[in-house]
């Protein structure tokens, strides 16, 4: 992180933590208990998506080459990664595209990886490696919806407050591949699905909008999410979600029969280890729950509220929290929402001495542009606020223009950690001690 213009001991212990929550979800080392045996006959046909794509198929290329000895000529494969987050694979090509807007790279990946599926045999293993990230990775617009309209969609979803089952909702039914419709594609082929959860509760059909499992949502719901958030949409995307036939396979269809779905890491696993390294450093640990969602300023006041009242109660305590907080963008500012967690926080803290925190995402980046070198989220602690006094600066106006990004450079206490190659969303730390 980006040193405070003070040293302060209770940074050192919540980068720790960040650390160690983020290891206990890297592919290498939650991945290779999972994988299943190779297919007796036929091929092993290896399609990644999202963050931990990369590493993913570079686990689980080590484990069939080198630890099984699987013959070279029955694996194949294609894994497509946020830009930045490509790892090196011997004969699983690996893919770089655009996130959270989709771009023309993860476009033709999409396509190539319909086609590789759509070519599996009754004899085929096909072992979908799914993560985070997978949504914007792999995009398919459905037939007579233009590229550019998709993404259009998509940047207005993302700054609309929606949370990312609606998000998903929308995206699910003008696809190709997202919705369980990847699994129609490989039939009939036997599929396993290994997934990296970063969602709220760890529902699969959400889970990079759901392209192997059924999907709950439907176009009604779909159509809602557009209307809670007044998103307009061009008439081609109008009509189909008008139209009957862009609903997605629902529970008991056949392509669903020789599916096999696991998570391999969820939030609540990265906690656990983030939970053990607190209590080993002697402070009492708060879990409020892996699955928090709401707008990141109000989240962040109240977890203020919960630290100070924890302080003048006298107790040396932890705040942990996970999930996946949102930012409604009224502003023109750059930021994510750990860092308006962070910012929000600072504020409503005003300087409270022995109270400090970090807000970050475990993928390594929150909100930004879309490059691998944005920051992963910010710390607070009791020198913020005075930081921002002595340069000029009103921290409130930068929440308001949602730049949060523009303040901690100026003040200090970004959180930069390049890509992590996993993603179990984020990471909130909160250290109470006494003033």
């Amino acid at each position: 992180m980006t040193a405070p213009a003070t040293p302060n001991p209770s940074l050192a212990l919540l980068d720790k933590l960040f650390r160690i929550a983020v290891a206990a979800a890297h592919p290498s080392g939650c991945l290779p208990a999972h994988l299943p045996p190779p297919p007796a006959k036929g091929r092993l046909i290896i399609l990644a998506a999202g963050k931990a794509a990369g590493a993913m198929a570079e686990t689980a290329e080590q484990h069939y080459l080198h630890d099984l000895r699987l013959p070279r000529e029955r694996l194949t494969g294609l894994a497509v990664t946020r830009h930045g987050y490509g790892r090196p694979a011997e004969l699983i090509e690996v893919v770089e595209a655009g996130h959270p807007v989709p771009d023309a790279a993860g476009l033709a990946a999409a396509e190539r990886t319909l086609l590789l599926a759509s070519q599996a045999t009754a004899d085929d293993l096909v072992l979908v490696l799914l993560s985070g990230g997978a949504s914007a990775n792999w995009t398919a617009p459905a037939e007579g919806i233009a590229f550019a309209d998709k993404q259009a969609l998509t940047r207005a979803l993302l700054r609309s407050g929606a949370n990312i089952t609606e998000i998903n909702a929308v995206r699910k039914h003008l696809s190709r591949i997202k919705g369980g419709r990847l699994a129609l594609r490989a039939q009939p082929a036997r599929i396993v699905t290994l997934a990296i959860s970063d969602v709220p509760g760890d529902d699969p059909a959400v889970i990079g909008s759901g392209p192997t499992v059924p999907d709950p949502a439907t176009l009604d719901d779909a159509r809602a999410v557009l209307a809670r958030h007044r998103i307009d949409v061009p008439p081609a995307i109008a009509r189909a979600l008008a139209d009957p036939a862009s609903e997605t396979p629902k529970p008991g269809h056949p392509a669903f029969a020789a599916m096999t779905y696991q998570l391999v890491a969820r939030p609540a696993d990265a906690f656990r280890a983030a939970e053990a390294a607190v209590r080993a450093a002697g402070y009492e640990c708060i879990m409020l729950g892996d699955r928090i969602e709401g707008e990141a300023r109000t989240v962040a006041a109240d977890h203020a509220a919960q630290a100070l009242t924890l302080q003048r109660e006298g107790r040396r305590a932890m705040l942990l929290s996970g999930g996946e907080l949102t930012v409604t963008i009224r502003g023109q500012g750059r930021g994510g929402p750990n860092q308006e967690y962070a910012l929000a926080l600072a504020i409503a803290l005003q300087g409270a001495p022995g109270i400090a925190a970090l807000a970050a995402d475990t993928d390594g980046t929150d909100g930004g542009a879309g490059a691998a070198s944005d920051p992963a989220g910010a710390v607070a602690e009791p020198s913020t606020l005075a930081r921002a006094t002595a340069l000029g600066l009103d921290p409130a106006k930068f929440l308001a223009e949602n730049d949060s990004t523009g303040f901690f450079e100026q003040i200090g206490g970004l959180v930069m950690t390049g890509p992590t190659c996993t993603n179990v969303n984020d990471f909130r730390a909160i250290v109470v001690d006494r003033p």
